[in-house]
């Protein structure tokens, strides 16, 4: 008989529970979160499949041990779970909102004992993923919904409230995080642990980029270097967009590009600056702060139909002007600045000096003498690409959560204009249609309606014994209000694309009573169709052309006409697959979201979703 092997088994080990655990360990080394306690343990009980883990009021963390995933994945959702804590989500002190209903204004807590109300949980957790976002800690879910826009979660319930949450934010029925006791609160207090962790995770960071130890010797920061970190360490407002932007110091593309100091791409996040430039460390705080301001604010998009170079030399007034009022740096010499501009917008000032083109193309940029000092595209350049971002999300964020903890701080006031274009920016642009309308009401005049006594009021019946005048509408040998229509009816242009243009351009104007319109067909040659009523333009009419594409003979037509008012606007429908057009009127296009145009339009440009 043979005897019994001695060797005792090995332990076989789950690789799932060894991912958990691996997971539990980035969060733990991350100096954000080293304040958190090491307490995980296995849920009891049975948890929904969709629950990743729980997290107590006490600060202890429970796991799903069902669920199977990469480290990089547990870690984010532990840190969505530390995050609550360090915001205050799971704090029993009164989180009162207020809302509407039945049209009183009704004050609520949110943080009710145990479990948070949902609208309340679901804000919370939208707003700690988008801040999770920012941080390099694990992998976000795929089908993470995009960023709510609320400021924070008490605000953002308040928004949801009468509506209830989008479907895309909700949660599931049992809570992620649970509202802790009156003795937790005192005894831990997790919002002043989240603040230390973020100062300590903040020290490590500029250890790492203080001390970059390359073939055992210490590398010394360059000048710009340090003014980028003196912004992420101690400036808030410019803080997060410095610790997105990248510096490139090479020589090779200063001279190459003319950059006499500096120069900024908005798509790339990239600085560019002259090494050789001789300025001191406050100056190179001006000059940094300067090119993030001209990439966070879009000025390079903002210049639309103007000469850009030109556009980029009145931005530089106004961000000037701002530097030097708040005190950041020091103003480096032969920098534009002048006093008397204070409170422009770059608009304004634009049309100021648009009249001195002699005078104002030796003006000098940070860049240098007759050039401007924002790039349209990435510079190409010996080290990694730039790192292509989405503006919206990546500038927006920036510079709102910057100007909120500045404000927070206590870290002073600001200029007026700088506050203002920060807020607007956080703001959704308008939709097309919007704009559209308000086109329409700078452009086309309102009929002016006036009350005559030669018409009674139809209120006159319920008071027979007092007079009431009736509006009425001019006659109809007062000009009426019009307005010209130059359609691209090529091939190329779509059915769905023509109709809702035209019913667009039908709603305003009825809205604005204008009876008719001058609607011009063109394709490869200008169809003139006259005077049409507001009702049949996108309705019954009948296009002609369908061949290719030539727009400026209408142009011409409409210019040439004589029963056409010379003042009145022309709106130009295009898929952008035309000619160059030169209009001497004013003038606006409505083209396709993701078109161009072939050339620089000299009026606005309506880009229909």
């Amino acid at each position: 008989m043979a005897g019994r092997s001695t060797r005792k088994r090995r332990k076989v080990v789950d690789p799932w529970h060894a991912n958990m655990l691996a997971g539990w360990a980035l969060v733990c080394e991350n100096p954000l979160f080293r304040w958190a306690r090491r307490a995980l343990y296995e849920a009891q009980g049975e948890l929904p499949p969709q629950v990743w883990a729980v997290v107590s009021g006490s600060g202890t963390v429970f796991f799903n041990p069902k669920r199977r995933a990469e480290p990089e994945e547990w870690a984010w959702h532990f840190a969505h779970l530390l995050l609550h804590l360090g915001f205050g989500h799971a704090d029993p002190r009164d989180k009162p909102a207020r809302v509407l209903e039945e049209n009183v204004l009704v004050e609520l807590r949110l943080n009710d004992p145990l479990s948070p109300h949902p609208v309340y949980r679901a804000a919370c957790c939208a707003v700690v993923d988008q801040y999770l976002l920012t941080l390099k800690v694990g992998r976000a879910p795929v089908d993470l919904p995009s960023a709510p826009g609320g400021s924070d979660e008490v605000a953002l319930a308040e928004r949801w409230w009468p509506t209830g949450v989008p479907e895309r934010y909700r949660q599931p029925d049992l809570p992620d995080f649970f509202i802790g006791t009156a003795e937790n609160a005192k005894n831990q207090d997790f919002g002043r642990q989240f603040a230390i962790g973020i100062s300590e995770a903040a020290r490590a960071a500029l250890d790492i980029a203080g001390s970059d130890v390359t073939r055992g010797k210490q590398q010394v920061l360059r000048p710009w270097d340090r003014a980028l970190n003196w912004f992420v360490s101690s400036y808030p407002l410019l803080g997060a967009l410095a610790a997105g932007m990248k510096i490139v110091a090479e020589a090779e593309v200063a001279r190459g590009w003319d950059i006499s100091i500096a120069a900024v791409n908005a798509e790339a996040a990239e600085i560019y600056v002259n090494p050789f430039a001789a300025l001191t460390d406050e100056e190179w705080k001006f000059v940094l702060a300067h090119e993030m301001l001209h990439a966070a604010l879009r000025h390079g998009e903002r210049a639309a139909w103007r000469d850009h170079y030109l556009f980029n030399i009145a931005c530089d007034y106004v961000v000037n002007g701002w530097l030097a009022e708040m005190g950041v740096g020091e103003l480096p010499e032969g920098l534009l600045y002048d006093p008397e501009l204070k409170g422009l917008s770059a608009e304004q000032i634009y049309d100021r000096i648009a009249g001195d083109l002699r005078r104002m193309r030796r003006l000098a940029t940070l860049r240098g003498r007759g050039q401007g000092d924002i790039f349209g595209e990435p510079l190409p350049h010996g080290g990694t690409p730039g790192r292509y971002v989405d503006l919206d999300q990546y500038y927006r964020g920036a510079l709102a959560n910057g100007l909120a903890y500045h404000l927070s701080s206590g870290r002073g006031l600001l200029p007026a204009g700088l506050e203002q274009e920060i807020r607007a920016l956080d703001q959704p642009p308008l939709p097309w249609d919007a704009q559209l309308a308000q086109w329409f009401d700078e452009f086309v005049p309102a009929v002016e309606k006036r009350r005559s006594y030669a018409r009674a009021s139809r209120r006159q019946s319920s008071t027979p014994d007092i007079p009431r005048p009736a509006w009425m509408r001019p006659e109809e040998s007062v000009r009426l209000p019009t307005f010209g229509v130059v359609l691209d009816t090529s091939g190329s242009m779509s059915a769905t694309l023509m109709g809702k243009g035209l019913g667009a351009i039908a709603a305003y104007a009825r809205a604005r009573d204008v009876p008719r319109a001058r609607v011009i067909y063109c394709d490869a040659a200008a169809h003139d169709a006259g005077y049409l009523p507001v009702d049949d333009i996108a309705s019954r009419v009948r296009v002609r052309g369908r061949g290719g594409t030539v727009l400026q003979p209408g142009i011409r037509l409409l210019e040439r006409a004589e029963d056409f008012p010379s003042e009145a606007p022309v709106l130009i429908i295009t898929d952008g697959m035309c000619d160059v057009l030169r209009v001497r009127t004013e003038h606006a296009y409505l083209i396709p979201a993701g078109a161009s145009l072939p050339f620089r339009p000299r009026g606005p440009v309506f880009r229909m979703s």
